[in-house]
């Protein structure tokens, strides 16, 4: 996560993690010549051009949005989060919404975008399905996240955004460093379920017959 000067959500003190990923502009894919891909950076990049493709065609920024910041805002209120997010994934984890506590509240402020090495919503893209976490540390295998230490996080839900073509977007997301009961989990999964349609209807609406 790092902070970008244009976000009127970040202070200059948001959290800069470790980055990932080369531009060189119109779709932000830099391959040097002669490198040999191996065949999951090679599927990356497919997936990646896919999603600039797609995006493109369907007219849609991948520049930070008012609409979607408040699309962020309503899901992590209705769970009750600190966190919310909508993330696309280009080169990084980039949040084209973004809700987060105020600038002098004592929480980590977080930037727009994000490596593609951290967090959980890398595992939400890969699998095609939401990942209700409600505490982090319950699973070995997602307790150990830098985004754990680095944030303080403990419970997160989050739900791919798949367009009709098969093509994954991204995500939408919420965190909160306080854990929450296992009975709460199916709610707040459907909660951030119901934010990704939303999201989708947004980017790619059903034509009216």
């Amino acid at each position: 996560m790092s902070y970008q000067p244009n976000d009127p959500q970040a202070a200059p003190s948001a959290l800069s993690l470790p980055q990932r990923g080369m531009r060189d502009g119109a779709h932000g894919l830099s391959i040097p010549a002669g490198a040999a891909l191996t065949d999951p950076q090679a599927q990356q990049t497919t997936e990646l051009a896919q999603r600039y493709e797609l995006l493109e065609r369907l007219g849609v920024s991948t520049a930070a949005s008012s609409d979607f910041d408040e699309l962020a805002r309503d899901m992590a209120e209705k769970a009750g989060f600190l966190y919310g997010f909508v993330n696309l994934f280009l080169e990084e984890q980039t949040f084209v919404g973004l809700h987060q506590p105020s600038a002098d509240s004592g929480y980590v402020i977080v930037g727009r975008t994000m490596s593609h090495d951290h967090g959980w919503c890398p595992e939400v893209v890969a699998r095609k399905k939401a990942l209700p976490l409600h505490d982090v540390h319950a699973s070995p295998r997602f307790s150990g996240n830098h985004v754990v230490d680095a944030v303080g996080i403990r419970s997160y839900f989050g739900a791919p955004l798949i367009h009709d073509s098969g093509t994954v977007l991204g995500t939408v997301c919420v965190i909160d460093p306080e854990k929450r009961p296992l009975s709460e989990a199916r709610r707040l999964r459907d909660i951030v379920i119901n934010a990704g349609t939303q999201v989708m209807d947004r980017i790619a609406p059903t034509p009216v017959r």
